[in-house]
């Protein structure tokens, strides 16, 4: 593939094996918002790659099969650099990942290629895969791609009336206009948020109507809540 005209059908492809999908397109039409690609050039297109639902997990787990240290201290990071670097070099592309600087505003990108807003968890929510969803890196292009627009839908939150999400945190650590995150800390560290939270992944995301068969798979869960700092 070349750089000036990429194929995102043969990205597509390459991305599937990973469990990983081109999740939207963001434009940029000044070189001062554009994000700087590694030949120095201002990007003109930004794409997004992530996961919906627990798509990314089979391939994540067997790579730290593979791996001597069961993949270190940050092994979804590293997954995915392994998966989507290999990726972006065929494309003529520049990666960037929200683990790594320069630190890209991966939750603006996401907002402005597919239209989301945050949920109450601080979540983006996506109107078909809720809460259940996420970014692992973006491939920025010189070109101005061509591609099929991401869906819109309005904000599911502003339809959601029963809003189990507000009711459901045992530590009431979920309110309208913030997350009160010292509050989670707390409750995630006591006895009942080890045989809880902990165990089976956060009760207020699993609450959320939207999108509930994208639900991770217990072990997901377990593992994103094995990654917060306490």
């Amino acid at each position: 593939m070349r750089a000036d005209r990429p194929d995102l059908d043969t990205i597509r492809a390459a991305l599937r094996p990973h469990g990983l999908f081109l999740r939207g397109t963001v434009f940029f039409d000044t070189d001062a918002a554009a994000p700087q690609l590694d030949d120095g050039r201002p990007a003109a297109s930004v794409v997004l790659v992530g996961n919906v639902g627990s798509s990314l997990w089979p391939a994540f787990e067997r790579w730290r099969q593979g791996q001597p240290d069961g993949g270190g201290g940050n092994p979804l990071d590293d997954w995915s650099k392994a998966a989507i670097r290999p990726v972006a070099a065929d494309a003529g592309a520049t990666a960037w990942f929200p683990s790594d600087p320069p630190w890209q505003p991966f939750q603006q990108w996401a907002m402005r290629a597919e239209g989301l807003k945050a949920s109450p968890l601080g979540i983006l929510i996506h109107p078909v895969y809720g809460l259940w969803h996420g970014y692992r890196g973006a491939l920025g292009f010189a070109a101005r791609l061509e591609d099929e627009p991401a869906p819109r839908a309005p904000h599911p939150c502003e339809h959601c009336t029963d809003k189990p999400c507000l009711t459901t945190c045992p530590a009431a650590a979920v309110h309208p206009q913030a997350f009160d995150v010292a509050a989670c800390q707390r409750h995630l560290v006591s006895p009942a948020g080890q045989a809880g939270c902990m165990a089976s992944g956060c009760r207020a995301r699993a609450a959320c109507p939207v999108g509930a068969r994208y639900r991770y798979r217990g072990e997901q869960l377990r593992f994103h809540m094995a990654a917060l700092s306490l």
